[in-house]
């Protein structure tokens, strides 16, 4: 199978891309997904809104704020990129060419709604179902065009990368190229290659490798093992956010609370006093002080007085009303779980939400492989710095599949490469059937050991002991991958296992705290 661009992930970064990549009617566009449908994404997730620039906001405000979030650690190119191109792209791409309306007042007027570490309102919502609505219309817009090729159910192995995967021994003298991808397609469980002239890694994050997180379950790090695989250049990995305020509830997936609960007036207290706690940790901003400073509060009030959860009280501070209207999906979705929170408080806890490292890219996406190029989470474009500014990401997914697809369309159409230049996925030698309970033995293992040796408090003896326990089990999960005939949950039980060694690798590496890699044992 060939294409002229693959674009790997379906949410925000790639369809912002594939709507960029479109407009060049002579080009063909194939956009695959694991999922069996296209808009299970961890965009599709988000409930917080999309920044833009607010009423009485401005670029340099904007950066400031973002820049302060990511404890220093931001690149200001990037940072001043999404300033500049972020609030343009809102409104020609997604309230222009999607045609995507966001909450607006009795006057018409667009709603601009406040996070924490926000000194401006800036935040653009639908309701709290921000990023369903934002993919429902792109991916609507993105599957009338007659260019572009929607895929699902379709998991990527690995990235076809030259000299490696080539059937010509002298390419070993020639630079390397990334030249699509093997994909196992769910249907008749063939792993075919599709070749591409560009590639875009729009995969999300990571949150799975985690015992609890806020992500979907195809959130296992597929694209940062891909890349990483394939050689690609990974930086700030240790930097993985955890969100304060999940729904305490079985499973590993939790129902996330969004930040603009507290933005309109939410207040954490302790569930047995019903007493505010957050003024002994961010006694300025209290429960808007920057989110892992808040998640780590509530872990250590936790921790201290062996609380199950703590409890995030909005009945108190918002009419009945007004909390149906700002929060219909969290409402309608406590109320199953007999919360109503028009009257009580939420049991919450903290859970894995935001990989802020990746594959490093440019300020036009492009990794350090050439012919491959990488949008959203899965990327570091150092924006997020150390620390993710909340109700950033979308934005960042939004500005950076843009622009990928904007460079690419600048180098002419690139035809891909022979299909005889390529092996075909080689199935010899596959004596197992992967048994589905194994894998999620395994993946229990993976998230464990994240959760209690690289979680939000973290110190040497922990991270050595990670990094033990996952090169081993990697060992194991690697030995058997080679050996099994694949399926959606061994490759991602390998990409998890990878994933999580990186990040115990990294974290273990930094011996200083900075952002959401906090570390008890610095010295400094």
């Amino acid at each position: 199978m060939q294409t002229d661009v693959l674009i790997i992930g379906s949410g925000i970064a790639g369809c912002a891309a594939a709507l960029q990549l479109a407009q060049d009617k002579e080009r063909h566009i194939t956009v695959l997904t694991r999922a069996k449908t296209a808009n299970d994404s961890n965009s599709a997730w988000a409930q917080g809104g999309i920044v833009t620039q607010g009423l009485s906001d401005s670029k340099s405000l904007m950066m400031e704020d973002v820049l302060d979030a990511g404890a220093g650690l931001g690149y200001v190119p990037a940072v001043e990129t999404l300033a500049v191109d972020g609030p343009r792209l809102v409104k020609d791409v997604l309230m222009g060419q999607c045609n995507l309306d966001f909450d607006r007042n009795a006057l018409g007027e667009l709603v601009y709604g406040l996070e924490a570490a926000h000194s401006s309102r800036r935040i653009l919502h639908v309701g709290d179902a921000t990023g369903w609505a934002i993919m429902q219309a792109m991916l609507s817009t993105v599957q009338e065009l007659p260019n572009v090729t929607l895929l699902t159910g379709h998991t990527a192995v690995d990235l076809i990368t030259f000299p490696h995967h080539s059937v010509d021994p002298m390419d070993r003298y020639k630079d390397g190229r990334c030249h699509g991808a093997y994909v196992l397609r769910e249907t008749d469980k063939k792993v075919v290659p599709i070749l591409a002239g560009s590639t875009i890694l729009a995969t999300g994050g990571l949150g799975q490798i985690y015992q609890n997180t806020s992500n979907p379950n195809g959130a296992r790090g597929d694209g940062l093992s891909m890349a990483y695989r394939a050689g690609a250049r990974i930086v700030n990995s240790e930097y993985v956010q955890f969100h304060p305020t999940t729904l305490h509830m079985a499973g590993t997936t939790k129902f996330l609370i969004t930040e603009a609960v507290r933005g309109e007036g939410g207040i954490l207290l302790t569930p047995d006093t019903n007493k505010r706690f957050m003024e002994k940790y961010a006694p300025e901003d209290m429960e808007l002080a920057p989110r892992d400073i808040v998640a780590r509060a509530i872990y250590w009030e936790m921790l201290q007085s062996d609380y199950p959860y703590m409890l995030l009280d909005i009945s108190s501070q918002l009419p009945a009303d007004k909390i149906k209207h700002h929060f219909p999906t969290i409402y309608e979705r406590l109320l199953k779980s007999n919360i109503d929170i028009t009257k009580q408080p939420i049991p919450v806890a903290p859970a894995a939400h935001y990989f802020c490292g990746g594959a490093l890219v440019d300020l036009d996406g492009r990794t350090s492989i050439p012919g491959l190029y990488a949008a959203g989470e899965v990327t570091c474009t150092g924006v997020h710095g150390a620390n993710r500014l909340a109700s950033t990401s979308l934005l960042e997914g939004l500005v950076w599949g843009h622009r990928a697809g904007e460079h690419i369309r600048s180098l002419g159409v690139q035809a891909p490469i022979s299909e005889r230049a390529v092996p075909e996925w080689d199935t010899s030698g596959l004596t197992y059937d992967t048994d589905p309970a194994l894998i999620q033995a395994d993946m229990q293992t993976i998230r464990n050991i994240m959760w209690h040796y690289v979680g939000l408090v973290r110190n040497q003896f922990l991270l050595n002991r990670a990094v033990k326990e996952l090169q081993h089990l990697w060992q194991n999960i690697e030995a058997f991958y080679r050996k099994s005939r694949l399926t959606d949950g061994i490759i991602g039980l390998r990409n998890a296992a990878q994933s999580a060694l990186i990040v115990a690798r990294a974290a273990s590496s930094n011996k200083k705290s900075l952002g959401a890699h906090f570390r008890e044992d610095d010295t400094a």
